[in-house]
């Protein structure tokens, strides 16, 4: 995968800590120490250039030499690697040229702010990353391999088409394919976004990277492992990732062509002045040098990074977690979101929604029985109608005779009846009236999943369960709307419960019945419509959608590691009311960097201009480079108070 990097900060990446504890303090902390060091050594040099000895000019070449380093490294990699001349060597050729004129402090001071700017950078990018990976936990990476009678736990590179494997419950799937023994509900919501587990029994077909319910199942390997589905999730996400974004290509070009620009006018005003206008020599390096310095881009630098990096930090402290701050900058111009709907607008578990006796019960004394006899059962709509019993606060009885129908229901003895609860086909239906069925098909029109209790009488009742609205969502899509954005919903759920979900909530479009590359297909074509879209989800399979999109955005508790890893930004508390936070801010840190852009490049101009016309000292057009940026960055760090 190609790695994007900005030509102002160095690149960082998540590595494993290798080294010393010095070596890992210096690695993690070396640009900050550099920049502090290279601060007190120039205002060292500052207290003591009148006492007429050597040590100010010592102290101002270390000054130099570790504050710029590691730009000038950079720098140097940049023009000899690629052929380019960037802003970083650019910043020291105007350090060295006001130091040539005799202007060290001056020079000293350039250096100083520019490596403080790029160790803020670093230190904010690296902890993003730290942070994003203490939230991953690794894919499967072995399998108990079946074979000759003998159970064998192997790495899931060494599964071989046909090879058997076990899959005890509780345990995650390890590869792709078809069940040879055993029934179970697998949770297949990573992978195709369903919010109820799927019964499975023997020929059905399982994916890596979901989990198996409370059933054991010995599985036929269908696919190696890098042509998993899981693994093809993965190939997309780093497809999308390494196609870089016109906006950093932009960046690039206009930044090399500046630099290049400055160097090159000042190399002619060291010559054309003397010549075409009779200066003396002293006089044309000296307007020379007083160009290069106002003219070197530090307040223009300036304009965008503590902007950024003050956007971010306001951010995280309200738990939203930016990897970089292009990714503000991209959130500020979505026109569109697209949501996920399992575990990111809803909690991604069964509620139960609806309670309704048909014989003499209250819905609370149906609710009791059902929640007495789901209370041992291991399966999520069993133990969703527990929970839901257990909150009325009366003590659940003890079933006997209990007996689990995998895939359909369970069948016990309670209170002197037989009751059965479960799904439609495991009821007795035939003797029931229309006006059962008439309740049937409005539940399940509004995308519930139905559970039947039955008793010796007939149908004694019906339970709805539905993956519920997180409390947050419609207030988050309203306020969505409100600032003139598109809210959609894809999902690789039934469209009967996206609809009704979507419609609870107030999307506006809907996408249903998706697979992991319609998703990202549905992504480009919202693109295409809307120009900037945000995505947002938590299982693998959104993930390719996540990285096709202009911002991606995980769910920083219920997320996938694939997710979390893909994601350009992420919700470290599930709370989707940060998303309106985060575009207002996004807009404010937009604003204010525009502010500081057109006032840095007036600020040149007029400093270029004065010099022109002999009416700028190298001091004052110090000062006024400097004060430029100065007033830049605190412009910038406005936004650290932003509401």
């Amino acid at each position: 995968m190609n790695e994007i990097k900005s030509t102002c900060a160095p690149a960082v990446s998540v590595k494993p800590n290798t080294g010393t504890d010095w070596q890992q303090t210096l690695k993690r902390h070396g640009e900050g120490i550099a920049a502090v060091v290279c601060g007190v050594l120039t205002f060292g040099a500052w207290m003591t250039q009148s006492s007429g000895t050597v040590w100010p000019f010592v102290l101002y070449v270390l000054a130099y030499f570790i504050g710029g380093y590691a730009k000038a490294k950079e720098g140097l990699v940049t023009l000899f690697k690629e052929r380019e001349l960037d802003v970083n060597l650019l910043m020291l050729l105007a350090a060295i040229g006001a130091a040539s004129i005799g202007y060290w402090f001056e020079g000293a001071i350039l250096i100083f702010i520019f490596s403080l700017s790029g160790a803020l950078e670093s230190y904010t990018l690296s902890r993003s990353y730290r942070d994003i990976e203490s939230l991953m936990d690794l894919r499967p990476e072995t399998a108990l391999r079946y074979k000759d009678g003998v159970e064998t736990r192997i790495k899931i590179e060494e599964l071989s088409v046909g090879d058997l494997i076990i899959v005890k419950p509780g345990e995650r799937i390890p590869a792709d394919g078809t069940i040879r023994e055993g029934v179970s509900s697998v949770n297949q919501a990573s992978i195709t976004g369903e919010s109820i587990p799927v019964e499975k029994e023997k020929d059905d077909t399982v994916f890596a990277g979901t989990l198996n319910g409370e059933g054991s199942l010995l599985i036929e390997v269908g696919s190696e492992s890098e042509s998993s589905l899981f693994s093809k999730i993965i190939q997309l996400v780093q497809d999308a990732q390494s196609e870089m974004p016109p906006s950093q290509q932009f960046i690039e070009r206009f930044e090399g062509l500046y630099a290049k620009t400055v160097v090159g006018i000042t190399l002619l005003l060291m010559l054309i002045p003397h010549y075409a206008l009779g200066w003396t020599w002293s006089e044309t390096l000296y307007r020379a040098m007083v160009f290069l310095v106002v003219a070197s881009p530090c307040a223009l630098v300036a304009s965008i990074m503590p902007a950024m990096l003050s956007a971010i930090s306001n951010s995280a402290r309200r738990g939203v977690l930016f990897k970089g701050g292009a990714h503000l900058e991209n959130l500020a111009g979505v026109r569109a979101i697209a949501f996920d709907k399992t575990g990111t607008l809803t909690m991604g578990r069964p509620q139960v929604t609806d309670i309704v006796p048909l014989q003499d019960y209250s819905e609370e004394e149906l609710l009791w029985i059902t929640g007495s006899i789901e209370s041992l059962s291991e399966h999520p709509i069993g133990r969703a109608i527990t929970e839901k019993a257990q909150n009325t606060g009366r003590p659940l009885a003890r079933p006997q005779n209990l007996q689990a129908v995998t895939g359909f229901g369970v069948v016990a003895e309670f209170e002197g009846q037989t009751w059965k609860v479960g799904k439609e086909a495991f009821v007795d239906m035939a003797s029931e009236n229309k006006e059962l069925f008439g309740l049937l098909s409005r539940l399940e029109a509004e995308g519930k999943t139905v559970i039947f209790a039955q008793n010796d009488r007939g149908i004694a009742g019906l339970l709805a369960v539905q993956d519920t609205l997180r409390a947050e969502a419609k207030e988050t899509v309203a306020q969505l709307r409100e600032l003139g954005i598109t809210v959609v919903m894809l999902t690789g759920d039934k469209r009967s419960t996206a609809e009704a979900m979507a419609a609870e909530a107030g999307v506006d479009e809907v996408y249903a019945e998706l697979l992991p590359q319609q998703k990202v297909e549905s992504v480009k074509a919202l693109k295409e419509k809307y120009g900037k879209v945000a995505m947002i989800g938590d299982g693998v399979n959104d993930a390719p959608a996540l990285a096709t999109a202009s911002v991606g955005i995980a769910m920083g508790n219920a997320g996938s590691d694939v997710a979390l890893d893909t994601a350009d930004l992420v919700l470290m508390n599930d709370d989707l009311t940060k998303i309106p936070v985060a575009i207002r801010l996004g807009k404010k840190a937009g604003r204010i960097i525009k502010q500081n852009i057109a006032f840095s490049l007036g600020i040149i101009i007029l400093l270029i201009l004065s010099n022109f016309a002999q009416s700028l000292t190298l001091p004052l057009g110090v000062i006024g480079h400097e004060g430029s940026t100065i007033l830049v960055i605190l412009n910038g760090l406005r936004l650290l108070k932003s509401s």
